[in-house]
């Protein structure tokens, strides 16, 4: 039996994809802060078979939720303080997504214009489209600006 401990204060994110916390751990850049994570794969879910979960100690400030809505809108948000759940956060698809992901159309501005912000909108929901704010290429893979 794998035994992690409790975590004072911070959150806990709960029903990932199993086998993706690593690449999360990456793309929400929690690599970047001096806290204390803890990465749990495979573990056994009743809802999903398998899942993984994250269990970081810090302010949930830190969190991008619409890097971590973008990424995967199921995940669940637990906030802890005193190590209890106080909370609990629902993530949806955000409507805007800013330097998270690049334009692929080598006729974008954003191609020849550096500076410029990668912003996509979403433009269908029900299907999780994004298309670029600039030139409306549709989003298509996981290239992510980095």
């Amino acid at each position: 039996m794998l035994n992690v401990g409790a975590i004072t204060e911070g959150f806990v994110l709960d029903h990932i994809q199993a086998g993706t916390s690593l690449s999360l751990y990456h793309d929400l850049k929690l690599d970047q802060l001096d806290c204390c994570v803890a990465i749990i794969k495979n573990a056994r879910s009743n809802k999903m078979g398998k899942k993984d979960i994250l269990k970081v100690e810090c302010d949930i400030d830190t969190l991008n939720l619409d890097v971590l809505g973008f990424i995967d809108h199921n995940i669940t948000v637990n906030i802890i303080k005193g190590e209890k759940i106080v909370e609990k956060r629902e993530l949806k698809l955000p409507k805007e997504i800013k330097n998270i992901i690049k334009c692929k159309n080598p006729r974008c501005i954003t191609s020849t214009e550096q500076e410029l912000d990668q912003i996509f909108l979403l433009t269908d929901a029900k299907n999780q489209t994004y298309r670029c704010k600039y030139c409306e290429e549709k989003y298509k893979g996981h290239k992510r600006v980095r």
